[in-house]
């Protein structure tokens, strides 16, 4: 029985939430449980109610939603193969024919591109908006609308939502507002908490934290969702495998330290950008001049580990400094401990191409590691010449 951590700091909760000793061998790490099936005392006596076969249910993957749930301050966590197959589920558990959502205008590319070209094959509609603008939020719900889509810091280009003020608009509307929370993680914002309905992650990226293992996650305090998305992922089988959620949950228990370098070394960062003459803008809900800023300094702890930055002179020139940096290197997701450098327009973001989440091309994205921060910025003044 894993005792109750709520009242517990989120270090501690990371650490021993869901992560009892084992109870036969008294191992201080949740074993990975690598098998398929479970043996049943008489025909449908299964243990602990769930365990009958792995794609319903592993105990490697119990402890991870359950520390997971403990930092998100949920009481359901159910993770997934994938950030894009939590996704999915989520939008095939809430949402029918004729149903409707509004997306922000920054938001991840292939959340974009799951709902403009696979949902809306379902008659599933959807409207884009900034999500910084509450007026304009307000002004694209419709009376069919059943989700408000937020992602605060949004990717790539940082844009910030006022979680408060959108769960007043969703509510509002008897809708519900997901938050997806992979760039802040629950150490530096927890939506649950200011008004959200969902939370969903990538998982692969800073809970994670290593790069080296994919996954996703919904958490929920809706009794019913969960049943819902519990029903669909057993059905239709996106499952991640023990060992990944053994990874995730190893991952997870340093998030806070991580995060605390992830930090430090952006702002160092973002400092170096703003003062080089080949940076146009720098885009960071920490500088004072983001118009985000206020809001995100009333909702999160920091202000995280993404930047994003234009050049003077143009993509092609973007594209020069992104092949010239050696310790920030060329690679799409985020989130880990080294450092990763990527062109949005041409990489995460190239199905937004032509629609109103296209992002500039002249635009930048860093995943801040957390190796010696004055590496890092000598590595980027060399890149930018």
């Amino acid at each position: 029985m894993t005792h109750d951590t709520s009242g517990f700091g989120f270090e501690t909760r990371a650490i021993h939430a869901g992560q009892e000793p084992d109870p036969r061998t008294g191992a201080v790490i949740v074993p990975i449980y690598q098998t398929s099936t479970y043996a049943q005392d008489g025909v449908g006596g299964t243990r602990e109610g769930d365990y009958e076969y792995s794609r319903t249910a592993n105990p490697t993957r119990t402890a991870l939603e359950q520390q997971l749930a403990a930092l998100e301050g949920a009481r359901h966590g159910l993770t997934f193969a994938s950030g894009m197959a939590a996704t999915d589920a989520l939008l095939r558990s809430t949402l029918r024919p004729g149903d409707h959502l509004v997306l922000g205008n920054d938001a991840y590319g292939g959340t974009f591109r799951l709902i403009d070209k696979v949902l809306s094959q379902w008659g599933v509609g959807y409207t884009v908006a900034d999500l910084a603008d509450v007026d304009a939020v307000r002004a694209a719900v419709r009376p069919e609308t059943k989700l408000i889509w937020c992602e605060t810091p949004s990717n790539p280009l940082l844009g910030i939502a006022d979680i408060p003020a959108l769960a007043g608009v969703a509510h509002g509307a008897n809708a519900r507002l997901v938050v997806d929370n992979t760039f802040a993680t629950p150490y530096l914002q927890t939506p649950l908490a200011l008004g959200a309905d969902i939370v969903v992650h990538s998982t692969t990226k800073y809970l994670g934290g290593h790069s080296d293992v994919v996954g996703g996650a919904v958490l929920t305090n809706e009794d019913e969702l969960r049943e819902q998305l519990f029903f669909l992922r057993n059905a239709a089988g996106a499952v991640p495998g023990p060992f990944d959620a053994w990874l995730t949950l190893r991952g997870a228990k340093t998030l806070a330290v991580r995060m605390e370098r992830h930090c430090d070394n952006a702002e160092r960062v973002v400092e170096a950008l703003a003062a080089h003459p080949k940076v146009a803008q720098v885009y960071y809900p920490g500088l004072a001049e983001h118009p985000g800023h206020e809001v995100a300094a009333k909702q999160m702890r920091r202000f995280g580990g993404m930047v994003s930055f234009r050049h003077v002179d143009g993509e092609q020139a973007a594209l020069d400094v992104s092949a010239r940096t050696s310790l920030f290197i060329l690679a799409e997701s985020l989130g880990g401990i080294e450092s990763l450098i990527e062109h949005p327009g041409r990489m995460t973001h190239a199905s937004t191409a032509g629609s109103m989440l296209q992002v500039p091309a002249d635009l930048l994205r860093l995943s801040v590691g957390i190796e010696d921060s004055r590496d890092l910025i000598e590595d980027l003044r060399k890149a930018l010449g």
